[in-house]
């Protein structure tokens, strides 16, 4: 079996993928991407958010046979040579403390702003589901406004300085 991800083709060894995997596991174990974290098992956290076929999904508790010949993109085909608009923002505003949701909340971010280029505050919340232990949601609130602008082309003011 061959799997599409990060826009190359991957060879699965039929022996190992097992069509009820999880897709986590399938990233993780058979392909070693293992930027895409385990963090609940059972879909509530988004630590494991991945796009299929465009999609925001939660590889935890999705099989490999739901993903049938769909593209997969992980944190690791996010950018390419440079940052993507949403990793350059999340550095901007120091989103990032423990930094272990962070790749689920990037993707779940990344599929709001395909969808939509101008969110809101609600809009993010009601898409961005993820937890973040640590509470870094408003800075993440203000790195997807920032990235938003980014892409439409807009200059943007200099985050706010932390402490």
């Amino acid at each position: 079996m061959d799997l599409l991800v990060n826009g190359a083709l991957r060879p699965l060894p039929d022996e190992l993928a097992d069509p009820a995997m999880p897709l986590l596991w399938v990233l993780r174990d058979l392909l070693g991407l293992t930027g895409t974290k385990y963090g609940c098992g059972v879909a509530a956290c988004g630590a494991c958010t991945v796009h299929v076929g465009g999609a925001p999904v939660r590889a935890c508790v999705t099989p490999l046979s739901a993903v049938g010949r769909q593209p997969v993109r992980t944190i690791e085909g996010l950018a390419g040579s440079n940052p993507h608009p949403l990793q350059q923002a999340w550095i901007e505003h120091q989103v990032p403390q423990c930094g272990y949701c962070q790749s689920g909340l990037l993707m779940a971010a990344a599929a709001l702003l395909a969808r939509n280029p101008r969110p809101t505050e609600a809009d993010i919340d009601a898409a961005l589901t993820n937890l973040c232990r640590c509470g870094t949601l408003p800075r993440v609130r203000e790195a997807v406004l920032a990235a938003a602008a980014r892409l439409r082309g807009e200059r943007l003011p200099a985050p706010p300085l932390r402490a």
